[in-house]
């Protein structure tokens, strides 16, 4: 008797378990902002006097080039991306933060500015895209420092991000 009500609850729980979805573990949500029309402006005065081609404009306000889409699954908030960036202030020769070792540096995407969160998912791993960002989806009115306390971003930056993908988990 008792191994046939031992074999029905261990067959209930089983089915109970197999049954039960996984919790997501992901606390990043999607932020439903967009540039101004102003800063839309702004940069597509700057591609075009720039004489920038292959331009799509994301509809948050990005402007982005595809240099190579890469392959493998979409990328999404929670994934932990492996990249090299160079990040400019727009119109800047040089770049104010990079990371060009081949081991590349790994973010999870839902941590990064929202520019690069809304555009970086147009690219799998392997693939490399330039990005326009403006102000909103950047830093805004914060003014970025280094660990001197020295000023490496203005505040309302235009920014440009070269980003190559180099694994996705």
């Amino acid at each position: 008797m008792y191994k046939k009500y031992f074999l029905f609850l261990i067959t209930i729980s089983m089915l109970f378990f197999s049954c039960m979805k996984k919790a997501s573990t992901c606390a990043y949500e999607d932020q439903n902002v967009a540039a101004t029309t102003a800063e839309i402006a702004y940069l597509q005065n700057y591609i075009t006097t720039s004489s920038i081609t292959n331009v799509t404009q994301h509809p948050c306000g990005v402007f982005y080039t595809v240099e190579n889409a890469g392959s493998g699954e979409t990328l999404n908030l929670c994934n932990t991306i492996t990249v090299k960036y160079g990040a400019f202030v727009l119109g800047a020769a040089s770049p104010f933060d990079s990371f060009t070792d081949s081991s590349g540096i790994p973010f999870i995407l839902g941590r990064l500015i929202t520019g690069i969160q809304k555009t970086l998912p147009t690219i799998r791993s392997g693939g490399q895209i330039t990005m326009y960002i403006p102000p909103s989806l950047a830093y805004g009115s914060a003014q970025q420092q280094d660990q001197n306390g020295s000023i490496i971003l203005p505040s309302n930056s235009y920014l440009k991000f070269e980003m190559t993908i180099l694994s996705v988990q």
